[in-house]
């Protein structure tokens, strides 16, 4: 089974959480089912599904699991909410810094406390939430290419890093978004993809979603961008986000930061793409954001295989933090949001 715009990455189906295990690809397309709220918290802490706004969408199915189990066993509504609270605590702590998680999972507790009706009627609102919010997903990642295309210079050679993709989202993607809606207007645009240490995603999924949509794309290792910039051969760089914070500070996968140091140093356009659900107006800063520390063997193995010796100490934060002064613009779906970012993403959320 191969990919194709028609397949979600995760979706509601048959009472169940049904996402692509993105563990395996490229080498294997496969689709599991989550059936439970324990289930969600291991396919989101060990990377079946990622990406933030697909974490996010995670959370919310995980929550209307939660309450399908709860029900099974808990007639009383007072009692049924106290523990679903507390299995969406757990939920939001398997992983710490996109913030998407936390805002799905806050959305349904809501829902649940403010559902009129019986347990039945809660569970249902929720279930029937998380489908909404999977929709909206798309709609929104369409509006963010179509806007973010409007800034992508004819016959771009644009630098994306990690994977911001339909695989990072519901579908169609952020920053991959951007480059789509680019491309459909302009077929001579191309992409570099850094392979993003340590865990591949920049060689494995988004050299992958681009080559089945036939859009040009180059791997390159995580060093080579500033001898790509300083050669005149990328034109702006186009990522995604995890968590931005009030002031514009983002944090990204590992290795972001260093892109958008490059990027200043060279001129070179550095671009956010995120929605709005990614920005946290409740932290002032990045310094506020919490970075996840992953598992040591992400970078002391590849394919289960030693890379290094095995005495060597490691250190592994999954996120690093890039400063607002770096950024050009960030791209969602109620337009571009421009510097000083204080003043419009404040703005952004007006508009809401």
């Amino acid at each position: 089974m191969s990919f194709n715009s028609k397949i979600k990455t995760i979706e509601w189906a048959e009472n169940k959480s049904r996402m692509i295990d993105q563990r395996i690809l490229p080498k294997e397309f496969k689709l599991v089912d989550i059936n439970t709220l324990d289930g969600m918290y291991t396919a989101i802490k060990d990377m079946i599904v990622r990406g933030a706004p697909a974490i996010g969408i995670a959370g919310a199915h995980g929550i209307a699991l939660g309450a399908i189990e709860i029900s099974k066993t808990e007639t009383n509504k007072e009692n049924f909410l106290k523990k679903l609270e507390q299995k969406a605590q757990y939920l939001k702590s398997s992983r710490p810094t996109a913030v998407n998680l936390m805002w799905a999972v806050d959305k349904q507790i809501k829902l649940a406390n403010e559902t009129q009706g019986n347990i039945e009627d809660i569970v249902n609102a929720l279930i029937q939430n998380g489908i909404k919010l999977e929709n909206e997903d798309i709609e929104i990642n369409k509006k963010m290419g179509d806007y973010g295309a409007e800034v992508v210079p004819k016959g771009a050679a644009i630098l994306t890093h990690c994977n911001a993709g339909a695989l990072a989202t519901v579908g169609y993607g952020t920053a991959l978004g951007v480059i789509r809606s680019a491309f459909a207007k302009d077929p001579t645009i191309k992409v570099y993809a850094d392979e993003t240490r340590p865990r591949q995603q920049g060689a494995r999924l988004t050299t992958w979603e681009l080559t089945q949509d036939g859009i040009p794309v180059t791997l390159i290792t995580d060093g080579m961008c500033s001898y790509f910039m300083s050669k005149g051969m990328i034109n702006m760089v186009v990522v995604g986000a995890d968590r931005i914070a009030a002031n514009g500070d983002t944090a990204n996968k590992i290795g972001t930061y260093t892109v958008a140091i490059s990027a200043k140093y060279h001129n070179v356009p550095f671009y956010i793409a995120a929605p709005l659900s990614t920005i946290d107006i409740s932290i002032k800063s990045g310094k506020e954001i919490p970075i996840e520390e992953r598992n040591h063997e992400e970078v002391t193995h590849i394919n289960g295989d030693w890379i290094c010796t095995k005495d060597v100490n490691i250190i592994n934060p999954g996120f690093d933090v890039t400063p607002n002064e770096l950024i050009t613009g960030i791209i969602t779906e109620k337009g571009i949001l421009k510097p000083p970012f204080t003043d419009s993403i404040k703005n952004a959320f007006k508009k809401d």
